[in-house]
């Protein structure tokens, strides 16, 4: 019997991924439907953060906006080392223009307090600042990324969006019914790097609902996780319960994390946290949304 090489396995693995996402007509009618939406705006600001999601809206805006697009990405302690960058060099390779602003969420004691409508304070002071920028410079909107499947699921709560909506900001993807699906297979044909890329939110929802959002807890959960990635948890949390770190990898991962655990412990305490607890029920997007819920 012939085995497969681990080379071989993990390109075979990437080809079924990438062939997930040759979608048929949906696919395409929604791209379409999309581009009409877009051609009607005069001028657009994208809430623009590098991830699959907005980077598509970006691309088709570039294309099919009506006047300039300009893709405004936020930096704070709460975004992830390198996302920043990484969506500036994909927004040029797009030839989108692109600014990059300092938001004020953490100026916010709301949002520090860390409740459960925390990402509604953050999303509210970038949205303000956003169409601050729109209405001087003559854009007439302002777009996010939200998807058709976002906060389908029951951990998958959006209080930011709620603030988009409040203040009048568009999501065309989900406007045309485009899905996770959808997108990632426009990406691809849009050859967008990021066209797999996975989810990367703010490190503060890491975070348990109720302890304070500190910097240097952020700054702890960034360097866990860049750590973890780098040894191949292409996906990966690092929740934050003081001085444990529970991580979170896809149940398929959770076998060779736990044979590496004790040397992933040593180098999780050289971050500043004492002991770390693998979940055996494996990654799941909002899992610290289960307290909020009961």
């Amino acid at each position: 019997m012939k085995f497969m090489s681990s080379n071989r396995k993990q390109k075979a693995i990437e080809l079924r991924a990438k062939n997930s996402y040759d979608l048929g007509s949906h696919a395409v009618e929604r791209e379409a439907a999309l581009r009409e939406l877009l051609r009607g705006m005069r001028g657009a600001v994208v809430a623009y953060s590098g991830g699959v999601d907005s980077a598509v809206l970006l691309a088709v805006a570039v294309q099919e906006v009506r006047g300039e697009t300009l893709a405004i990405t936020g930096r704070s302690p709460s975004v992830a080392l390198g996302e920043v960058d990484r969506a500036s060099i994909l927004a040029a390779g797009m030839g989108a223009r692109h600014q990059i602003i300092e938001t004020r969420e953490f100026e916010d004691p709301r949002y520090r307090e860390n409740s459960p409508d925390r990402c509604f304070y953050c999303k509210d002071e970038l949205y303000s600042r956003l169409w601050q920028i729109a209405r001087e410079r003559g854009y007439e909107n302002v777009l996010d990324g939200f998807n058709a499947d976002d906060g389908k699921s029951p951990l998958d709560r959006r209080p930011g969006h709620d603030a988009g909506l409040r203040l009048g900001v568009r999501s065309p993807l989900a406007e045309v019914g485009l899905t996770k699906d959808d997108v990632r297979s426009i990406a691809r044909r849009l050859n967008l790097a990021v066209w797999d890329k996975p989810a990367t939110p703010c490190l503060s929802s890491r975070i348990p609902y109720g302890t304070r959002v500190e910097e240097e807890t952020l700054r702890k959960i960034d360097l866990a996780e860049c750590y973890l990635r780098a040894r191949g948890y292409r996906i990966v949390r690092v929740r934050h319960f003081g001085n444990a770190a529970r991580i979170e990898v896809p149940p398929a991962d959770i076998a060779r994390l736990q044979a590496a655990r004790a040397g992933i412990e040593r180098v999780l305490q050289s971050v500043g946290y004492d002991r770390i607890e693998v979940d055996p029920r494996g990654y799941r997007r909002g899992s610290l949304n289960d307290s909020a819920a009961s």
